[in-house]
């Protein structure tokens, strides 16, 4: 068994084929079904299940593939520790990014810096929803994540905030009111950013004891603006996360009381990150302690710092 191997295995489970993972790895189909040949004859199971065009994960070979994916943390934490003693000049981070808050107005004063400091690191960036960074950081598919804090399973890094607002149609009523209790946006029908901090917004109302008319569930921020500007519905989502610019057709109001919002940085364990995810948790507290991120709604917060 060989770390190859398992990147191969690991790799065809995530994009359910074969020819998609040598596409990914640059190496042909036939090299693919080699290694996941030799892979299952020397364990003696059947990894994987085939459907026409795609596989999937047999039973145990799901549950040897969180094995694998550990593994293959451990050893690209061992390479980056051999890197950190060169001066990192070479290895890879593999990073879990969300929405326009992290993506757009975090993420890039953040890469820049990297890049600069590290130019030999390998930077890969996945991006999906926060529910999904997370299950990427639980699978070892990513070195570090920006989430929504807090995050007790994982090691967190507090990097900014900022407040949860109403959006409204322009022409609505309620844009009459400074301030908007979560009670008054329970009568018009309501609109769910799945892709967005969903589980906070729900989290809010059911602490409220409150049942929002969920019409729409969209899966893109946009989509939920185009709603909400067509007067579909209200909503309720983070500040940081609207596009820069007014945009006369919706109107945002602050929840009362007040609801922040916290972004952070996480990996799955301190003690096992890698150098290279260090170096990077570090930049993003120093650049957020000097107040560089766009826009001025984003407030800083810190933690202690991610150097071991």
């Amino acid at each position: 068994m060989t770390l190859t191997q398992l990147e191969i295995f690991s790799l065809v489970a995530e994009l359910q084929g074969f020819t998609s993972a040598a596409h990914r790895l640059g190496i042909s189909q036939s090299a693919v079904s080699h290694a996941i040949k030799a892979l299952e004859q020397e364990l003696g199971v059947t990894l994987f299940r085939r459907h026409q065009t795609l596989v999937e994960p047999s039973d145990i070979g799901l549950q040897l593939l969180a094995r694998a994916r550990a593994m293959l943390g451990l050893a690209n934490t061992l390479q980056q520790e051999a890197a950190d003693a060169r001066g990192m000049k070479r290895g890879t981070l593999r990073i879990g990014s969300f929405g326009p808050t992290a993506s757009i107005r975090l993420l890039p004063a953040i890469l820049q810096r990297f890049r600069a400091e590290y130019p030999g690191i390998e930077v890969h960036v996945d991006e999906g929803p926060d529910r999904q960074v997370i299950q990427w950081l639980e699978e070892r598919r990513i070195d570090v994540g920006f989430v929504v804090l807090e995050q007790e399973r994982f090691d967190t890094f507090a990097l900014c905030e900022d407040q949860m607002v109403a959006l409204l149609p322009a022409d609505h009523p309620l844009t009459a009111q400074d301030a908007l209790p979560l009670r008054a946006l329970c009568d018009d029908p309501f609109i769910l950013t799945e892709a967005g901090s969903s589980e906070l917004v729900s989290r809010l109302f059911a602490g409220a004891q409150l049942q929002p008319k969920v019409r729409y569930r969209c899966a893109q921020l946009l989509s939920t603006l185009e709603a909400v500007c067509r007067g579909d519905g209200v909503s309720v989502v983070a500040q940081a996360s609207l596009p820069c610019g007014h945009d006369s057709r919706y109107v945002t109001r602050p929840l009362l009381p007040s609801v922040a919002r916290r972004i952070g940085l996480a990996v799955l364990d301190r003690r096992q990150a890698s150098p290279a995810a260090l170096a990077f948790i570090e930049i993003a507290q120093n650049l957020t302690k000097a107040s560089i991120f766009e826009p001025a709604h984003l407030s800083s917060k810190h933690s202690s710092p991610a150097r071991r």
